[in-house]
């Protein structure tokens, strides 16, 4: 490409299409300290208020907002939440730019004898779930750090210092992994300095009902669980529930042998109006599960892997990471090609100790394993044309948005695929070592190292297969590429730890309560078919599958079932009774204005997943989910 000339360059300044380039970050310390305030009193609109002071010397700077989010994996920052930037200096306001080529960049020359730039803008949070997660409600708001603040460019977000502070309504509690300044005043909550990328990692939950539960009494690295609710009632906790969670702790530390915190706190949002989450952090995490949590327990088992989850990733994504996802500020882009490590081990752990923490019975362990185990069985045929490997990249290419044909184009299936490959090489593990050793070594070994410190500590592929070896030698990578890589589900694992999947005409009591939870049946393995229990709306069908055959397509509304009105147990005895009656379901839906009935060509009766044991195998499974 030729050169500009000096005249083309000059219009185009003046045209305003060149642009300064965003500095690229630098392990190099920041000047002066940010001061970052929140006003989050704001609770009819919604809004989260921003005043941030930013040292910086004459001349260009550039200020980012974060864009590529540790435990989102992906590009998301929620800057069309953004409004309202204002920049002064010396009490004048400052013309700024977006840069054209990167919207969370934000360009201003800082004037002649000024030391600091003062930004004021909003943080517009959403006021229903179609504009994304709730964070703010009449009784509890969730602040997340990267949603209301900028920083500069230029350097690792480590090496940005930052004093910040907040007003919360009056009357309410909150909890943080930050340490709060005995300087507050003014109604403001202030915390003590840290750098920039230790705020972005230490969210703030707040409410008006609140509870502080002390989870490993006595102990010199204290752990908390921070528990926000709707109302009071929501806050009652039994004495078998409150040990169930003390045990977390406990069997999370036999397996990793090691604390990479200074303390720990589980933050808890009980809704039904905050939007659910589950993010981790490196001495906290974000967990948004339904109301009733602690009120309907049993109900509610399918989701307490949430917390052991992001518990355990505080050893694996947090201290140890993959090194592709280890960026210098959260503007860089990250690399996702271990997730199938780091969120798929994790996976397997979460289901491992909510079992072995008794936060779910053996049962319902091997209930969760046995739906799991069926998706890939009988609902992921995109599987004909990806792999695990592939889904790595989901969190950018779909961030988590509704898919039409979820199970045909798959979507971040390195969690519940990479849990089954993680069962696979403990089984594996134990076989080779005459049942001697485990899963369990390797992650003492490998996220167990360094007790005490709680950095960064990178590690590869080739890192996990040298740290399987130190355990029992053995083919690993091949073992580990086969699965990864494969144009098929990772089933293999089941049968190694010694159980197979069948199927019954009946669901068991995990899988009611489950899809009582979701509000939503799940037929795939017969007629493939996924439909909200209340409504009729089809949430998802099987690629090919006999419903897709007969012409139904997800998004439409299922009106009735053989000539009478849809109810959810109504469509279950229809599917069962084709294994008798020989006749195929007839479905009426509604799409758009259009209803239309269509005959779905299925005679195998209701199928629903359970484990059976292999007569004659080692039952390894037991001895996974049994408590240390």
């Amino acid at each position: 490409m030729k050169k500009l000339s000096l005249t083309i360059a000059l219009a185009l300044v003046l045209s305003g299409t060149a642009h300064a380039a965003v500095p690229a970050p630098a392990d190099t310390p920041y000047a002066g300290t940010l001061k970052l305030h929140v006003d989050a009193t704001d609770l009819d609109h919604r809004v989260f208020r921003v005043r941030e002071e930013i040292p910086a010397a004459p001349g260009a700077l550039t200020l980012l907002y974060p864009q590529w989010l540790p435990g989102n994996h992906a590009p998301r920052g929620p800057i069309d939440k953004f409004a309202g930037l204002v920049l002064r200096a010396n009490g004048k306001v400052l013309p700024w730019r977006r840069d054209p080529e990167n919207v969370y960049a934000f360009h201003v020359d800082v004037p002649d004898g000024a030391s600091a730039i003062e930004a004021e803008f909003q943080y517009l949070s959403p006021l229903d779930p179609g504009q994304g997660r709730v964070v703010m409600t009449p009784d509890m708001l969730h602040l997340q750090w990267n949603a209301v603040a900028l920083y500069p460019a230029g350097h690792d977000a480590s090496r940005i210092r930052i004093a910040a502070s907040a007003a919360l309504p009056a009357g309410w509690e909150f909890a943080t992994a930050l340490e709060r300044d005995g300087a507050a005043g003014d109604g403001k909550i202030a915390f003590k300095q840290v750098d920039f990328a230790t705020l972005v990692d230490s969210p703030m939950y707040a409410g008006r009902y609140f509870k502080r539960i002390d989870l490993d009494p006595g102990a010199k690295i204290p752990v908390h669980l921070n528990v926000m609710a709707d109302e009071p009632k929501y806050l009652e906790i039994k004495p078998e529930q409150l040990k169930a969670h003390q045990a977390l702790v406990q069997q999370a530390y036999k397996l990793f042998a090691s604390q990479h915190y200074d303390h720990y706190d589980f933050l808890l949002a009980l809704s039904n109006k905050l939007g659910g989450i589950g993010t981790e952090h490196h001495r906290s995490s974000e967990n948004g599960v339904d109301a009733e949590y602690f009120s309907d327990w049993t109900k509610q088992a399918g989701v307490r892997d949430l917390l052991p989850h992001e518990f355990t990733h505080s050893w694996n994504g947090k201290f140890r990471r993959p090194a592709d996802l280890a960026t210098p500020n959260f503007n860089v882009v990250m690399g996702d090609t271990l997730l199938w490590v780091y969120e798929g081990q994790t996976q397997y752990w979460g289901d491992v100790l909510a079992a072995r923490a008794g936060l779910r019975s053996l049962e319902q362990a091997r209930d969760e394993l046995a739906m799991t185990a069926a998706t890939y069985a009988d609902n992921r045929p995109g599987f004909a044309w990806r792999n695990v490997q592939d889904t790595t990249n989901d969190p950018t290419a779909a961030q988590r948005r509704p898919l039409p044909y979820r199970n045909y184009q798959l979507s971040e299936d390195y969690y519940s695929a990479g849990a089954l490959i993680w069962l696979a090489v403990d089984a594996k593990l134990r076989e080779l070592s005459h049942e001697k050793k485990s899963l369990d070594d390797f992650a003492r070994a490998f996220f167990g190292v360094d007790n005490g410190s709680w950095g960064v500590k990178t590690y590869t592929f080739d890192d996990v297969v040298a740290g399987l070896n130190a355990i029992a030698p053995h083919d690993w990578a091949t073992f580990l590429r086969e699965r990864v890589d494969a144009n098929a589900p990772p089933l293999a694992g089941l049968a190694a730890a010694g159980w197979k999947l069948v199927y019954t005409d009946k669901p068991g009591d995990y899988q009611k309560n489950a899809e009582a939870v979701a509000k939503a049946s799940n037929f795939a393995a017969s007629i493939g078919l996924t439909v909200a229990q209340d409504s009729g709306r089809i949430a998802d069908v099987r690629w090919d599958g006999p419903a897709f055959k007969a012409g139904i397509a997800p998004g439409g509304t299922l009106v009735a079932v053989d000539g009478r009105e849809y109810k959810s147990e109504r469509l279950a005895d229809a599917i069962k009774e084709t294994k008798a009656n020989n006749a195929p379901v007839e479905l009426l839906v509604k799409s758009g204005d259009l209803y239309r009935t269509f005959k779905v060509d299925y005679r195998d009766g209701a199928k629903y997943p359970h484990l059976e044991r292999i007569p004659g195998t080692v039952d390894r499974l037991s001895a996974i989910l049994a408590p240390r």
